[in-house]
């Protein structure tokens, strides 16, 4: 006899970044419907009116840095209100010194460090925009080098020459004497194949 009552369904809702690090058979189609947010504009204003809330920036304001940065994230908003705090501790950290933070921090008789509240403006904001923006940017370069430079057919073949130790150089392809392994240059005078430097490379003058 099998117990004829049915559970009833518990619905949960969750939020998540990134839901393929999940046990893949909870999130399958029928176990779990997923929905994407992609916010609007209107949305974005929303959120970062609460963002900017506490600090007095008008809404005229929180309109222009949206529209400024529209294909950017909500997280990118909430960045450019730390990075005006971020200031505000240098500046602490500047004026009291390294060698005295400690004093300040742990079992200070002054109590908590207090700051005041830092004064935002849209032009401020808009210079922090575009910081973050040409950070973005470094970050996409960087990346784009290293995948070109793993990639690159020529890169290949350098990097399985070094293992096998065939590759000395530009400039001892360019010559007729043997040349071991870490000697690169025959353009030098005094050149003794023989010797070693203490690092075991080969010693040679020009």
């Amino acid at each position: 006899m099998y117990n004829k009552e049915e559970n009833p369904r518990v619905p949960i809702v969750v939020t998540g970044n990134d839901f393929s690090t999940l046990y893949a058979p909870l999130i399958r189609d029928g176990r779990m419907e997923k929905f994407y947010w992609a916010p609007t504009r209107d949305d974005r204003i929303g959120v970062c009116k609460g963002i900017f809330q506490t600090d007095n920036v008008s809404d005229e304001s929180v309109v222009k840095i949206v529209d400024t940065f529209p294909g950017q994230s909500i997280d990118f908003f909430g960045a450019l209100r730390a990075r005006v705090y971020d200031d505000e501790v240098r500046k602490w950290v500047t004026s009291t010194g390294i060698e005295n933070i400690g004093k300040k921090l742990v079992n200070s008789r002054d109590g908590p460090v207090t700051f005041e509240q830092p004064k935002m403006t849209v032009e401020k904001l808009l210079e922090y925009g575009h910081m973050l923006v040409q950070e973005q940017d470094n970050v996409k370069r960087v990346q784009l080098a290293d995948t070109y430079m793993s990639q690159a057919a020529l890169g290949d073949a350098n990097q399985d020459a070094m293992k096998t130790g065939t590759f000395y150089g530009k400039g001892a392809q360019q010559g007729t004497l043997p040349v071991p392994a870490g000697c690169t240059d025959q353009t030098a005078k005094n050149f003794d194949p023989t010797a070693r430097s203490d690092d075991g490379s080969c010693l040679y003058t020009f």
